[in-house]
């Protein structure tokens, strides 16, 4: 007992909370073995949809605070009938929001799903990560304790896992399904580009580990001096998110004799900004707090923006569990907007098995839980070729909504084709979007939005396994943004959903302006 409570009390980042940690960790393959094959057996899921990276990228996010919302398709964990799931969050979750993923679990009675889920919230706002948030709430973390109940069942689900959450896990006495911290730098931009080459990728032309703005500059006059004929190079924070920790640089112009160090160096304040209100010198900043990588910008015949996802079980076993193609925006397409599921036939079993190489070489290193590795697919001499272009050693983008769509159908993966298929043998497909975003959005509230969705029959029926789920639900009325995620029996079918979906959203306030009133509203009894 006494050593427990010493690892308790470990300074965070000491050496003592490090092997309080590992400690952990070991116990999760025993977990996990004897909980999994068992669905009535009791357990304790804490999700803990922390974004804890760079604050202030974080920031320039519209609506940040509300993603932490992304991972409330995990309540669908309350289907096993004795399963019990703790969801933190900064600031409380409106009820209509529970009700409606609670409405997504067939044959069990919302009641006693409702009974076996506990929300905790720190009711603050800030711009900080939520687990630091818990940590400096010693009430709050009691009431986290005694709603766990016995740890030998119970671990904590993150998004990322940093330091914060390793001190979180300690305090608590829980195992983290997720990559310990100590490994992360395999997963920043410089680590990714390390590990791609060393798995054996094709990666873009470029550098790494650049610690300053002379730095970045230098490495940009090398790398226009191998490829005279380049247009433009990305410079990418090590720990960017979303794309949101990206820039452009323009070889428009520049000189191919002995002054292209200047040319560079004076042009390069110039740098195009893929995140909002970026300037550079809070760029350069950054690049000196954190490092960047310098890459080529690739361009080609049918370029396209895969990604494949992977999971490391806690025994250290890699799979491949789903491929997407990315839909991406900003100033020069760089920013995750959204993704398709599964990634084009004519690439992606080319992306699983290059991930796949990743993904084997990660486990030896010890990395365990979710991640994506995403490329660059271009058409070269008639065949299609990938370029690795990063590891996200997280939870992304492309997670939930392939979470959802698991938990919805009961589904899995085809490993040969690549497809979902549900357990009857359909396949199913989804578009999926994290920033479907209007000012015409701006107002409806999570109930105007469930009213909408009843009208119009946009819900997910579970009797065919086809309709639309919401997410990021919360910043609709404040920020007119939402994410979505439409089911289709076909490909075509995913994409008419969304557009539906985006169609009937953007005329909502209009018809209800028209109208005078809601005409999507319940009538009064």
């Amino acid at each position: 007992m006494t050593g427990r409570f010493d690892a308790l009390e470990a300074s965070p980042g000491s050496d003592a909370e490090r092997e309080a940690f590992r400690a952990l960790q070991a116990s999760l393959p025993g977990m996990f073995a004897r909980l999994i094959p068992d669905r009535l057996a009791p357990r304790t899921i804490v999700v803990l949809p922390s974004l804890s990276l760079d604050a202030e990228v974080m920031a320039r996010i519209k609506g940040v605070h509300h993603y932490e919302e992304r991972m409330l398709g995990m309540l669908t964990l309350l289907r096993l009938p004795r399963a019990r799931v703790i969801y933190l969050t900064s600031r409380p979750i409106p009820e209509t929001v529970i009700d409606y993923y609670l409405h997504f679990l067939q044959g069990v009675p919302s009641a006693h799903a409702r009974a076996r889920l506990r929300l905790l919230c720190c009711h603050d706002g800030s711009l900080r990560p939520l687990t630091e948030k818990v940590l400096e709430r010693p009430r709050l973390l009691a009431r986290l304790r005694e709603a766990v109940g016995d740890p030998s069942s119970a671990h904590i689900a993150p998004y990322a896992v940093t330091p914060l959450e390793r001190t979180l896990a300690v305090r608590l006495g829980l195992p983290v399904n997720g990559c310990d911290p100590d490994l992360a730098a395999l997963g920043s931009k410089s680590g990714g580009r390390k590990i791609m080459r060393e798995a054996g990728l094709s990666v873009p032309d470029g550098a790494e580990d650049l610690a300053d703005e002379a730095q970045v500059a230098q490495a940009l006059a090398a790398l226009k001096r191998r490829r005279p004929s380049l247009r433009r190079a990305v410079v990418k924070l090590n720990e960017g998110f979303s794309g949101e920790g990206n820039a452009l640089f323009s070889f428009e112009g520049a000189p191919s004799d002995e002054t292209l160090d200047g040319w560079v160096e004076a042009r390069l304040e110039n740098l195009a900004f893929e995140a909002p209100g970026m300037t550079f010198a809070d760029f350069g900043a950054k690049i000196r707090e954190m490092g960047a990588v310098v890459e080529a910008f690739l361009d080609g015949e049918g370029k396209t923006s895969p990604s494949a996802q992977f999971r490391v079980d806690p025994s250290g076993a890699p799979s491949c569990v789903s491929t997407h193609d990315q839909m991406l925006g900003g100033p020069s397409g760089q920013v995750f907007l959204g993704c398709s599921f599964p990634a084009d036939g004519a690439y992606r079993a080319l992306v699983a098995a290059e991930g796949g190489k990743v993904a084997r070489l990660l486990a030896r290193r010890g990395v365990i839980g979710r991640f994506g590795v995403d490329f660059l697919c271009l058409r070269e001499e008639g065949e299609w070729r990938a370029y690795a272009i990063e590891i996200n050693l997280r939870k992304g983008g492309a997670t939930h909504p392939f979470l959802m769509l698991e938990f919805l159908t009961d589904g899995a993966l085809e490993r040969e084709s690549g497809l979902f298929l549900t357990p009857l043998g359909h396949p199913r497909y989804y578009v999926a979007s994290d920033n479907l975003e209007s000012e015409r959005y701006r107002g409806l509230t999570p109930q105007d939005l469930v009213d909408l969705v009843v009208l119009e029959g946009l819900h997910f029926d579970g009797s065919v396994q086809e309709g639309v789920v919401f997410h990021l639900i919360g910043a609709l009325s404040e920020f007119g943004k939402l994410g979505v995620v439409c089911v289709g029996a076909s490909p075509e079918r995913a994409q008419a959903l969304y557009e539906r979906t985006k169609a009937i959203l953007d005329g909502a306030q209009q018809d209800c302006a028209a109208a005078g009133v809601c005409p999507c509203a319940p009538e009064p009894p």
